[in-house]
């Protein structure tokens, strides 16, 4: 097995992990795929087969792994108590394809022969309205840490952990751009949530907010760093603008309906200031800072294919 004895992960190439996958079946075909991809996203079944299915095998590992250690403090304990929900955190840029993975990941765990309930949330739902940000000023920082409501975050995920249930989660439109205001999301106990997210893996800014507060890391059992060359990802945000810019920014209601009237040439110079203005400085102030923290990272190349994992040795 790949190893460095002055790093904290193994590193494996794609032939090596896929080795890993042993006898996983393979329980999605292409028209699952289709549903499941997202704009500019080519994800094929040999990319499933590659990667996602030895990571499907990791997880099942790690989720039987929890349980015995419940069971085993519950012996401890004298109590049977209330088994928690096994929580997946995914980090990782704007465009680097979090929400497919997030999707694919579901389908693969909802079809273990167990057949768990597998439920997902973004992290969107918890940014601040669009009028609060407006009113602190910080609305071209929308996806930054102080953009989102994160004692909000933290006590959806308290309470998804103490096994509460009708637990309900904010939902987020990219159609109006803002809070949907009164719509929630209901996760009702599930054996497994995956949480997708820019920011779910951000230690606390100051000494005194880590001594007090829990943060949203504190409550996954699994995290997933996903990532890629910048001016890869930055190709693949204008690629999926100017995709955008033809379909969902057509529709009058469309927030960024503006963006379809311009010329084509006018809207790339947009994607692109948006990119290198907010998101860019987003993902080095922020979000790759916390690469390191996740329990497995995922590199892709430019065709969106993972070229290399590394997990974090135990």
């Amino acid at each position: 097995m790949p190893h460095s004895d002055f790093s904290p992960f193994l590193r494996f190439t794609r032939a090596q992990w896929a080795q890993l996958r042993a006898d996983t079946p393979l329980t999605l075909n292409d028209e699952d795929l289709a549903r499941l991809r997202s704009i500019h996203d080519p994800i094929s079944l040999d990319e499933v087969e590659t990667i996602y299915l030895p990571l499907s095998r990791l997880l099942a590992m790690y989720v039987a792994a929890k349980q015995e250690l419940f069971h085993v403090t519950g012996r401890f304990l004298g109590n049977n108590g209330h088994k928690t929900p096994f929580i997946i955190g995914i980090a990782g840029s704007v465009a680097v394809g979090k929400s497919t993975t997030s999707r694919i990941l579901r389908a693969l765990l909802e079809r273990w022969q167990v057949s768990p309930r597998v439920e997902l949330i973004t992290t969107d739902g918890f940014l601040y309205p669009n009028s609060v940000l407006e009113a602190e000023g910080i609305m071209n920082r929308k996806g930054f840490p102080e953009s989102y409501h994160q004692g909000a975050l933290v006590r959806f995920l308290a309470d998804i952990k103490a096994g509460k249930p009708r637990v309900a989660a904010p939902v987020y439109s990219h159609h109006s751009y803002d809070i949907v205001q009164g719509a929630h999301n209901i996760i009702d106990q599930p054996d497994i949530l995956i949480v997708e997210g820019l920011n779910v893996l951000q230690l606390p800014r100051t000494t005194k907010e880590l001594r007090n507060e829990p943060i949203v890391s504190d409550f996954f059992d699994f995290s997933i760093f996903m990532d890629a060359d910048d001016a890869t990802m930055e190709q693949w945000y204008i690629d999926r603008f100017m995709n955008l810019r033809e379909t969902a920014f057509r529709d009058p209601s469309a927030y960024f309906h503006r963006f379809a009237e311009v010329s084509q040439d006018e809207a790339a110079l947009v994607a692109k200031r948006l990119w290198r203005d907010i998101n860019l400085v987003n993902l080095r102030e922020n979000i790759r800072p916390t690469r390191p923290r996740a329990q497995l990272i995922l590199t892709k190349g430019t065709n969106h294919a993972i070229e290399q994992v590394e997990l974090r040795k135990v």
